[in-house]
């Protein structure tokens, strides 16, 4: 598994962490509302709500939360804030290829923030499709490795549709296409294997190597720092941190 799965397993965890101080699930259900408001309140007639969901319950979100956000977006009681979803492309430190995914309200607002923390973090905002050429959107569970069978991982993850199952020693990373992401998690299950996360990425086609701390230090402050932002859902990047490095700079 590259650095890049591993700062994603990392991320996690600290975003579970980070659950109770709430912005994380305000995120997770703007998120869902958006979803069932664009598509409908059913999860199985609609992927993107689907994923929503599936994202939430990975970083615990209770379910009455989740089908609060759910109602709330599918009800007549809906309206007010428009949010939209807008993509943003850059450039990290040592040319990583960053793309910020958003839900917002106000565009000027959040372009503003996003191309703040960009240049105060030694990086710099793309045009459209400056980057997005550079990355594939997959689902992606992650298993935690301790005490787990690989071969029976691998073999429920085929059955539920996975295209691949990597590890590192210390979690498997299963991929598959983005449709595959409820049935993958739910195959995962039932063979009884817990599950650390389950949600859709952007995964990089081609990673860039950070071996220098300094830079490396440099693009996971811009990371975190475009993560905290209000509006932003994801941020996706192609670096790739040498385990000692990664160590390192996540402590």
């Amino acid at each position: 598994m590259s650095g890049h799965s591993k700062w994603s397993s990392i991320k996690h965890k600290k975003g579970a962490a980070d659950a109770k101080r709430g912005k994380l699930f305000s995120k997770l259900s703007r998120a869902i509302i958006v979803a069932a408001k664009e598509g409908g309140g059913d999860p199985d007639a609609n992927l993107a709500l689907q994923n929503a969901v599936e994202k939430a319950r990975s970083y615990s979100m209770p379910k009455d939360n989740i089908e609060r956000a759910i109602a709330k977006g599918a009800g007549e009681g809906a309206g007010g804030q428009a949010f939209e979803t807008v993509i943003y492309e850059g450039y990290g430190a040592g040319g990583v290829a960053i793309i910020v995914e958003t839900l917002t309200d106000n565009r000027n607002r959040t372009a503003s923030d996003v191309r703040y923390t960009f240049s105060k973090h030694g990086g710099n905002l793309g045009t459209d499709g400056s980057v997005g050429w550079m990355f594939e959107r997959r689902a992606v569970v992650l298993v935690p490795a301790d005490g787990v069978d690989e071969d029976g991982l691998m073999l429920a993850s085929a059955e539920g549709g996975a295209d691949d199952v990597s590890g590192d020693g210390s979690s498997f990373e299963v991929t598959s296409a983005p449709e595959a992401l409820r049935s993958v998690r739910e195959a995962i299950e039932a063979a009884g294997f817990p599950i650390e996360s389950a949600e859709l990425t952007m995964l990089p086609k081609t990673t860039v190597e950070l071996s220098d701390e300094s830079t490396a230090r440099t693009v996971i402050r811009l990371v975190e720092a475009l993560e905290e932002l209000d509006d932003v859902q994801e941020v996706f990047a192609n670096f790739d941190i040498p385990d000692e490095i990664l160590e390192a700079v996540a402590s």
